[in-house]
């Protein structure tokens, strides 16, 4: 299994928090992005990496490969960021085999269907349940959105959502 650093959940992926805070505090080499439509969009793909920090290589694969891609062996070990846009990519991952054992929750935006859980946090019922599987399965979901503001656990945020 590849060494993944943080797991984060950001409809955003690649902006200034992950540039300037997360990359440096976690020293990632890599950031992965799982994706179904990404992989297809050159555009986006470009824009992406070039708005990666100088030295960070961006892989942008879907689900299958981004699953088969975490899953080999890295003699080198080299740091990784696993970002998705949504907690069913995660939990669709961690079906394929893929191991985390806690996951970043940083911004999802307000859109139609889904509800605010906080200023930052906008969630549909069925990312909420996507969320509790996950949650029911071991792993621990914390928001924060950069490094240096304290986390705060999912199921406090949700505490008053339901």
């Amino acid at each position: 299994m590849r060494n993944i650093v943080l797991a984060r959940i950001d409809d955003r992926l690649i902006h200034g928090q992950i540039v300037t805070s997360w990359c440096k505090l976690k020293n990632a080499d890599v950031i992965l992005i799982a994706d179904e439509k990404l992989p297809q969009d050159t555009f986006q793909q470009r824009l992406l990496k070039a708005a990666a920090p100088p030295g960070i290589t961006v892989e942008i694969r879907d689900l299958a490969g981004s699953a088969e891609y975490l899953k080999q062996e890295d003699a080198g070990q080299k740091p990784i960021i696993l970002l998705t846009k949504t907690p069913q990519m995660m939990e669709a991952l961690i079906a394929q085999g893929v191991q985390l054992g806690s996951i970043n929750l940083g911004g999802m935006g307000a859109k139609a269907g889904r509800s605010q859980l906080n200023k930052n946090i906008s969630a549909s019922p069925e990312e909420i349940a996507s969320f509790d599987r996950l949650m029911q399965s071991g792993i621990e979901i914390y928001y924060q959105l950069v490094p240096a503001e304290r986390s705060t656990n999912l199921r406090n945020i949700l505490k008053g959502e339901k």
